[in-house]
């Protein structure tokens, strides 16, 4: 067993990508923390991950645990970027784990769940790409260097089984169950001392963040404004955070300064 600032990471991209996203923060890591031991994944039905018929948050999650047991790594630090990030949270509650990084993703549905639920009939067309590339348009890509701009473009393989199946549960759900499933992960988290830091691109709503703190007291928030993508915006930043630790890297933030 590793101690909190050595342990090993695992690293979770965002919804249609692939493990390659990693390849910016990584480099970083090399030059700054060359022992710490990295695994990076496909999450299912991504990159060369195979395809499943449901990619539900619990079911994901525990796909995952099945790749990091096989690849040998211990109590890890899990990182996830976007829907990664919800899977890291799942996981966490689930798995043994040593810290939880968020790279910006709300935990609730809130205004993104209500346009996927009105986008959903689109999404079961021929036009469903449409959608799609209107998300991708609010992410600031166009801000990020040359390289990172590259690796959103390629390192990318949307499909409409992964939107539908990823948001499977904000189309099948409530927010008040989906709400109530997140709250018990958090406590979960939370009951075990298991740090968990969010790094946000924005400051938080007031009304999410007493709910955030609310199931979660000791959650650490940082924010890093700009892009969605922090780890290809400013991937030596995230990389001194990832090689503090769960608990060092980046100031802080207090919840509800």
């Amino acid at each position: 067993m590793t101690d909190d600032d050595h342990a090993p990471l695992v690293l979770l991209h965002g919804l249609t990508f692939d493990r390659r996203q990693w390849d910016p923060v990584r480099r970083e890591l090399a030059k700054i923390d060359p022992a710490r031991q990295v695994l990076t994944l496909d999450l299912p039905g991504h990159g060369d991950a195979p395809r499943r018929a449901s990619y539900g948050m619990a079911e994901v999650a525990d796909v995952v645990h099945e790749q990091v047991t096989e690849a040998g790594v211990d109590q890890p630090i899990v990182v996830g970027h976007s829907v990664g990030a919800v899977v890291a949270t799942t996981y966490a509650a689930r798995h043994p784990v040593r810290g939880v990084v968020n790279l910006d993703q709300i935990l609730l549905p809130g205004p993104f769940g209500v346009a996927v639920r009105q986008a959903e009939p689109t999404l079961r067309g021929p036009d469903w790409r449409r959608v799609w590339d209107g998300m991708l348009a609010g992410m600031g890509i166009e801000g990020l260097p040359a390289e990172a701009r590259e690796i959103v473009r390629t390192a990318t393989d949307p499909r409409p089984d992964l939107l539908l199946g990823y948001w499977g549960e904000i189309l099948r759900g409530s927010d008040e169950g989906i709400a109530a499933e997140r709250q018990r992960d958090l406590r979960a988290i939370g009951e075990r001392g298991i740090p968990y830091r969010w790094v946000t691109s924005s400051e938080p709503p007031p009304r999410y963040l007493t709910w955030l703190t609310g199931a979660l007291p000791g959650i650490m928030v940082t924010v890093l404004p700009g892009s969605h993508f922090p780890h290809l915006a400013e991937p030596a930043t995230i990389a001194r955070l990832l090689a503090g630790g769960c608990e060092g890297g980046l100031a802080q933030e207090s919840p509800g300064e």
